[in-house]
């Protein structure tokens, strides 16, 4: 059993998520449309993600941002030497909420709501790679409540804890020839709900100039820890049912750290620009540790994830105060190495055009649109470490990505 579960229990943390890993950039519409830049951006009430010290800076003493994206992900598979071809179309809907108050001059509360992780990826049945994933879903709900202080005209801090809450489910067929009786593909489902953890962020924000600001912004590492996940095993030939019983598990998925630093300049009254430069440490990321119950065996699936680096550019056009334009860049580099790449996470390094426009309603609330078009690097690699029969096989071939995200919020001041 610990054979053909330690693989299963590799997919237990994986989405097609796709900034990092499995990790998903959609956290503001505002912000999502300059390139997802804002750690030196001074919009609205996003900056609660971004950087909650520019909270301190926003103009209006009551600010609110609520919206989110439909995520509409391809992934395409390809083997020429066995002429293996498959493909996968899933979509997902990462959402978002922020509201900030000032307190006094100097003291500003918020509350941050985001879906950092929160995608899914299901596979055809039939698909050559079935032994590894069929479908997974990833969940996790962010609650973070901030505080930003003014220090000064020029610089402020904030910060605050964050609070987790999430789970997943996944299948995926036992072995590549095992089935029941009729033929049908032995599988197993794996589900852990209500998992829960604890982590913080703080960040500062400098004006050196008032057409410049800099900012700085780190999230903490967090781990989520799967206890007593439900396993349960399906179409299993009445041979093998001795050992394909239903059991408990528990598994420990790293969310990394990351920092992000970065600067905006407002050049004229209508063009504003930005840079941020986020650093994410996936190299947390090392092996998937799996505990089974009834005594099976601990059993280690290999990630070696490597830190990687993301750049973005954006821009706002404000030609009146009724409606503002919006346009970004990104590239964001994938932490999985040569030997590593497995199908539950088809991700590589990405190029991510944005844009949008805010229109306003009335002078305190507005309608905020944004859209996301993510293109991955084609790329033919393999995940080296997949055991079946007590031996070590590649799985490998060409995968093509493509991601497009159109999103849409209100925001509202006082």
């Amino acid at each position: 059993m610990k054979k053909l579960l330690s693989l299963t229990m590799a997919a237990v943390t994986a989405s097609s998520a796709f900034a990092g890993g499995y990790r998903i950039s959609l956290q503001g519409q505002k912000q999502l449309a300059m390139g997802h830049t804002g750690v030196a951006v001074v919009n609205s009430a996003e900056t609660l993600f971004f950087n909650p010290a520019g909270a301190s800076f926003l103009k209006d003493r009551f600010n609110a941002s609520i919206g989110g994206n439909l995520l509409f992900a391809r992934t395409k598979f390809q083997n020429d030497t066995y002429n293996w071809k498959s493909s996968t179309n899933n979509m997902g809907t990462p959402a978002e909420f922020y509201a900030s108050y000032r307190i006094t001059d100097w003291l500003t509360a918020g509350l941050a709501v985001y879906t950092p992780y929160g995608s899914a990826v299901e596979w055809d049945r039939d698909w050559q790679g079935a032994n590894l994933v069929n479908n997974i879903d990833l969940q996790a709900i962010y609650i973070q409540p901030t505080i930003s202080v003014k220090l000064t005209d020029y610089f402020s801090v904030g910060g605050g804890p964050i609070y987790v809450n999430g789970g997943v489910t996944f299948d995926r067929n036992l072995s590549r020839s095992l089935t029941d009786e009729q033929g049908n593909p032995s599988d197993v489902n794996l589900e852990a709900k209500g998992v829960t953890a604890w982590g913080w962020t703080a960040g500062f924000m400098f004006n050196p100039h008032e057409k410049v600001r800099l900012g700085v912004n780190y999230r903490s590492h967090i781990t989520m820890e799967a206890r007593n996940g439900n396993a349960t095993f399906n179409q299993v030939p009445a041979y093998a049912q001795g050992t394909y019983f239903n059991t408990k598990f528990n598994a420990d998925l790293p969310l990394p750290a990351e920092i992000t630093a970065g600067l905006s300049v407002q050049l004229t009254d209508k063009w504003l620009f930005a840079f941020d430069y986020n650093r994410a440490y996936w190299n947390a990321y090392k092996a998937l540790t799996v505990d089974f119950a009834n005594s099976i065996p601990t059993s280690v699936n290999p990630r070696n994830y490597k830190d990687a680096s993301t750049y973005r550019l954006g821009t706002q056009f404000k030609p009146n105060n009724k409606v503002s334009f919006r346009a970004g860049w990104y590239y964001d580099e994938s932490p999985v190495q040569p030997g590593y790449f497995a199908p539950e996470t088809p991700r590589n390094d990405s190029q991510g055009y944005t844009g949008g426009f805010t229109y306003m309603i009335t002078s305190k609330l507005g309608v905020d649109a944004s859209f996301l078009y993510l293109h991955f690097k084609e790329v033919n690699a393999s995940y080296d470490h997949a055991t079946e029969d007590g031996g070590t096989y590649s799985f490998g071939g060409t995968y093509k990505n493509v991601v497009f995200s159109p999103g849409l919020g209100l925001s509202y001041s006082f």
